[in-house]
């Protein structure tokens, strides 16, 4: 068995809610999730970020607006939409519950 897979099949599984949770604490611009997500230890390539974030944005969870750069292209800005901020509760909610078992199980309380 493969130390480095599993780490990161159960990386993947709380990408997403990281992501949201990144862009639910005000307007993200992509670089600016990947330095977070970096910050917490969750390396994010640009090449699993950006399709995560057009899958979002197409389930209407989030939007984006450009913003103007004066050294280089425009900047595309993501935010939560009012239908992603109900899913991020619901994946919030499964989240503590999750934990609150592994947690459970993984404790010694004997």
């Amino acid at each position: 068995m493969n130390i480095d897979n599993t780490q990161s099949q159960m990386r993947k599984g709380v990408l997403e809610f990281c992501i949201l949770s990144v862009i639910k604490q005000g307007e993200a611009y992509p670089s600016d999730i990947i330095e977070k997500m970096k910050e917490a230890k969750l390396d994010t390539l640009e090449g699993t970020l950006y399709p995560l974030l057009t899958r979002l944005k197409n389930a209407e969870l989030l939007t984006y607006r450009w913003v103007e750069s004066s050294s280089g292209p425009p900047r595309k800005y993501f935010s939560m939409t009012e239908k992603g901020e109900n899913f991020y509760k619901e994946l919030e909610t499964t989240w503590n519950e999750l934990a609150n078992a592994v947690h459970q199980l993984t404790s010694n309380k004997e």
